[in-house]
């Protein structure tokens, strides 16, 4: 089983993200379960989503407390909620940043593999806008493989209507341009 757990902040898509990529899962004939974790939040307020894929029924029905990917949509939430604290020893993290892996590691003392995107550029040049979840998700389809490319269009479809194709593209330039460095000793 796959656990993901999604960092972001409201009105940033984290939500959406994990309901996009469950469906895209099933649609492949995977399980999968997705929910959020959020009281009374605001636009902007830390926002926590998770999900799990397998190919087997998921019987669990509890928080992701040891994720084996964190996917961080907007790194000022590192120094926040400190999401890499319980990832597992071989765990994965899919960062939103311009920055390289050495500055990443310098920056913020990461000692997981990593998977990096400027996510922010990549929206504001293909959507317009700065909302990063399905650029997001092409880095993570990127690292992990978790479904194929091309899944992802119903659920987009269904979701944006004629927004989908924009939002495909981005997903599909963020999976071109994701940095995924080799597994760390």
């Amino acid at each position: 089983m796959l656990e993901i757990r999604f960092h972001g902040r409201g009105g940033q898509g984290a939500v959406t993200s994990v309901e996009l990529l469950a469906l895209a899962a099933i649609n492949e004939g995977k399980f999968a379960q997705g929910f959020p974790s959020f009281g009374p939040e605001r636009r902007g307020a830390p926002v926590l989503a998770f999900l799990r894929i397998d190919d087997r029924h998921i019987r669990l029905r509890c928080k992701i407390e040891a994720p084996d990917v964190v996917l961080i949509l907007d790194p000022s939430l590192i120094r926040i909620q400190k999401p890499t604290t319980d990832l597992k020893k071989d765990g994965l993290i899919v960062l939103n940043t311009p920055k390289s892996t050495e500055e990443v590691r310098r920056d913020f003392g990461f000692h997981h593999k990593l998977a990096l995107v400027d996510a922010d550029t990549i929206a504001r040049e293909v959507l317009g806008v700065p909302i990063t979840n399905t650029t997001m998700l092409g880095a993570l389809i990127k690292a992990t493989g978790v479904v194929a490319v091309d899944s992802m269009q119903h659920p987009l479809q269904e979701r944006f209507g004629p927004l989908a194709v924009k939002n495909f593209n981005a997903l599909k330039e963020a999976y071109e341009k994701t940095v995924v460095e080799e597994a760390r000793p």
